[in-house]
């Protein structure tokens, strides 16, 4: 786990106002009693899982792909190829949408933007996480590396599982 008391703090804060501005809809599905809280959030997205992301072509078309994601400081961060069609829709448009579901048991949606780490200096710890991960010479796929953590304007976290059956 790599987040801070601040960051488990602005997390869960973020989880609330999220629900406080959900339609009803989704607050119907996700119950209080299905809500993930932001440190079991943290324990259950330790490590590398899959996220299926969103990004937004030039002529406004949604376009989704999986990445491997980190939940890091509170925030997805993920990585792909800065050959990749994604990385020039998110130099060009940084809205993004992202989601994760292991079965019934965990579903995790960000909404946010897009923000290019910069894993030689500022963002370096995370560069050690993916290093930690992957191993050494991830960092030169296509020349250079290309991750990006999403600032989250809303996230929703549930397990449906405590449902007993599917809504």
């Amino acid at each position: 786990m790599h987040e801070t008391a601040e960051d488990l703090a602005w997390l869960a804060e973020l989880l609330a106002e999220s629900y406080a501005s959900a339609g009803s809809h989704l607050r119907d599905i996700h119950t209080r009693q299905a809500r993930v809280e932001a440190s079991e959030l943290v324990a259950r997205l330790h490590g590398m899982h899959v996220f299926v992301v969103a990004t937004v072509s030039a002529d406004g078309r949604p376009l989704t792909g999986p990445v491997d994601g980190f939940l890091f400081r509170g925030r997805v961060h993920f990585g792909t190829s800065p050959l990749a069609v994604r990385a020039r829709h998110l130099a060009r448009h940084p809205a993004i949408s992202a989601t994760h579901v292991r079965g019934e048991e965990l579903v995790v949606t960000v909404h946010g933007t897009a923000r290019l780490l910069d894993l030689r200096s500022a963002d370096a710890d995370f560069a050690a996480v993916t290093r930690e991960h992957y191993g050494t010479g991830w960092d030169e796929w296509d020349g250079s590396p290309a991750a990006w953590a999403i600032e989250p304007d809303r996230m929703f976290a549930a397990d449906m599982s405590v449902h007993g059956t599917a809504l």
